[in-house]
Parts: structure tokens; sequence; C-alpha cells
């Protein structure tokens, strides 16, 4: 059995909603004992869904210590400083303001525990809105994203929380690079990522293409979509009413499609290259959508797969984790929470299966509150009138159930 290279580190997160406890969830899953710390109101993720924890808090809260602690009380402050003495780390989404007020500023940590990585991520890092809040959809419209997508001509965001999770990935690159440098300065320990900026470099691409573009042509003429600069190149329906995604990238993959469908234009010299059939766009996928809907699902994917074409179905959400692929060991990992059964994919890594790492349900809210304070040395009197002022709260089981579901009349 391996073992996890992030064994033996202990990782505070005071984070809400995704961005920080997405980066607090690949620590844990890369072996760092994570305790979530929450406000006695929970984490807004446990009371989403019908009044119940949400998939967020499912997938990305387990594995983890929960417990909770009231920081707008000064013995709450002080319970959180004990903590933090003890840690390798700490990443938090707090607003800059809420920081500043409870306490958890890197300045105000150093001085804890000179040692300790500080990781905040926020809406803007360095700036003149360094002090404004952002979310994943704030971050798109203003790096370009929701412009390109619209419904029904209006700018809209895309549905999951891509920059959120982007921004609490960088936070992970942050602070292993932290871990890998000298420990002589706290200075090194900081780790800041803004949504805005992670957007920024997530647009790149597009950002830089749309520059290229504006000095060559002398207008701001923005880079297609792959699927639309592609001829070929997307979702096509089979005979049986199934959907494939066809990549179809090269020349090469663009002749292998003509070959295994028996389709004569494999040898057409006029749609021979990219930049051709760019030019018979609409030729290019009349040809490729009425080849593959004269085949069924299964026939066109043999065909295909012979060939070498990558080609895979548009799966709905509830079959997605019933593919052979995802049912390998080491791919997902089951969790039972509250007498139900889930299978929460895992952090993809070589030794998923084997390394050691914890399964631990999700935590009910401030599970192991009294635990984690004794480990910090907070036992006998001074934990009791914590728990009397209600500076800390114990286990609350039950708490945040879902709502019935009611039948309609």
């Amino acid at each position: 059995m391996s073992h996890p290279p992030l064994a033996g580190k202990r990782v505070i997160e005071l984070g809400t909603m995704l961005a920080a406890p997405f980066a607090t969830h690949i620590l844990s899953q890369l072996g760092a004992e994570v305790i979530k710390v929450e406000p006695p109101a929970g984490d807004p993720t446990r009371s989403l869904v019908r009044g119940g924890p949400s998939g967020t808090f499912i997938a990305y809260s387990h594995g983890k210590k929960s417990v909770c602690i009231d920081l707008s009380k000064q013995d709450g402050q002080a319970a959180l400083r004990a903590l933090l003495a003890g840690a390798d780390a700490l990443v938090h989404n707090l607003a800059p303001r809420a920081a500043r007020k409870l306490g958890v500023t890197r300045e105000a940590c150093a001085k804890i525990n000179p040692a300790l990585i500080y990781c905040h991520i926020r809406g803007y890092t360095g700036g003149p809105q360094e002090d404004d809040l952002a979310s994943n959809p704030v971050a798109e419209a203003a790096t370009g994203v929701m412009d390109a997508n619209r419904v029904d001509g209006r700018p809209s965001r895309l549905g999951p929380s891509y920059h959120d999770q982007f921004a609490g990935a960088y936070a992970v690159i942050g602070i292993l690079a932290s871990m890998l440098q000298p420990r002589q300065e706290s200075a090194q320990g900081h780790v800041e990522i803004g949504l805005y900026e992670t957007g920024l470099h997530v647009a790149s691409r597009d950002l830089v293409g749309v520059q290229l573009k504006t000095q060559l042509l002398g207008r701001p003429e923005r880079e297609p979509h792959g699927e639309f600069s592609m001829p070929g190149y997307g979702a096509y329906r089979t005979a049986d009413e199934r959907w494939l995604y066809l990549l179809m990238l090269t020349d090469g993959h663009w002749l292998k499609f003509c070959e295994s469908m028996g389709l004569p234009q494999a040898s057409d010299p006029t749609l021979a290259t990219l930049r051709l059939r760019k030019k018979a766009r609409e030729q290019v996928e009349d040809l490729v959508r009425g080849a593959i809907s004269q085949h069924g699902f299964d026939d066109v994917v043999a065909r295909l797969k012979a060939a070498g074409v990558g080609c895979t179905e548009v799966l709905p959400l509830e079959r997605v984790l019933d593919a052979p692929q995802s049912q390998q060991p080491g791919k997902t990992r089951a969790l039972h929470f509250r007498g139900l059964a889930f299978q929460a994919p895992e952090f993809p890594r070589l030794h998923a299966a084997t390394d050691g790492v914890q399964t631990l349900p999700p935590a009910e809210l401030g599970e192991h509150t009294l635990e984690v304070l004794e480990a910090a040395g907070i036992t006998g009197a001074q934990r009791d009138a914590l728990l009397a002022s209600g500076a800390v709260v114990a286990a609350r089981p039950g708490a945040f159930g879902w709502a019935p579901v009611r039948e309609a009349a």
C-alpha cells in the first residue's frame, strides 16, 4: 500500500459553498487531515436541497472533520487560534472585511503560527477592486466568458461553477509550492487566489487570440468555439436517437472517419484539409450528420473505434457512473450518509485505490468539536465554559434534515 503524500499534515478550512471547500477536498484526498470550521448555522451547502445537505456538501466535504465555532464571540476566536497554532495550513474564502473582523488576516495568523501556510481565496487580489465581492458568475462576466455564452441573446452563466473549482485547484498548487519552500520566513507561506485573476488565466487563450486577430485583421474578431471552428467536431444523433460526440481535430481524423463510414469523400481533394473543410462548413456538417444518422449507436462506435476515431456518447448525469471506465478501482469512493449510499468521484491520482486515504462520511455539524478541541489542548473547565457560552457547539446529529417529498393531491 502506498502512502498519501500529505499524511500528517493538518489543514484548517474556513470555507463556504465551493472554492475553499473544493481546495481542502483535494488536500484531504492527498492525505491531509482537514478540519472544517463552521458557524452554528453551518456551511450554506448543508441546507441547499430541501433544507438538507446538497451534492456539493456530500461530494466535497466527505473525509473532513467538522468543528462548530461561533467566531462572532471573542472566546470562539480564541478557540480558533488554538487550532491554528497546531496546523500546517489555513484555507478560507471569507470576504476581506469579514477576515479582518474575525481576526483571520494573514498578519494575525502569522503571529499565532509563523510556520502556517495562509491561503486566502477571494474575489480579487491586489488592485482597485481588492475589497470588492465576487462570485463565480461575476468572474465569468468580468473575464469575457459570459459574453460568449448567451441564452436567447442574454449573457448567461455557464452553469457549473468552474471558476470556483479552478480557484480551489490553483490554491492547492500554491499550498503545495509553499510546502516545498524553506520555512525561514512566514511570508513564504502566503497564498492568495482571486476568482477574477483565475478567470483571466483560464481565458488567456481567448484573450490573447482576440489580440492576435486585432493585429492581423485590424478588428477584434474572437476565436470561435471548438466545435464551430472545426466542421465535424461536435454532437450528432444516431439512427436509434442517441447522441454521439465526435472528435475531429486533424486531417487524419477526417480521412479515418470517411473511410470507417464508407464515404467517397475520403478521396475528395476539395475536403482534404481543415482549411478547405472550413470553407465548405455546411457541406461537411451535412455529410457527417447524414453518415451518423444512418446507423445505430453501437454500429457507429464500433466502426469509429476500429478506425481509431475518437468518440463518446453524450451521457445524462444519471448514467455517467454506469460506464465501465468509471467503475474501475480508484475512480470513485463509496460513501454512506444518513442511510443513503453514494459513489463520489475521487481526485484523480495514480494510487487512489491503494494509498490509504480514509473513507469518512460527510460529518454532521460539530461532530468532531470536542475531539479536535481536546487535541488542541482545550479540556476540562475551559472546554465546558466554551460550550456553555455558545462559543463552540458540540455535535448536532440530524440537523439540516431533508424535507419530505409531498405527493401531489
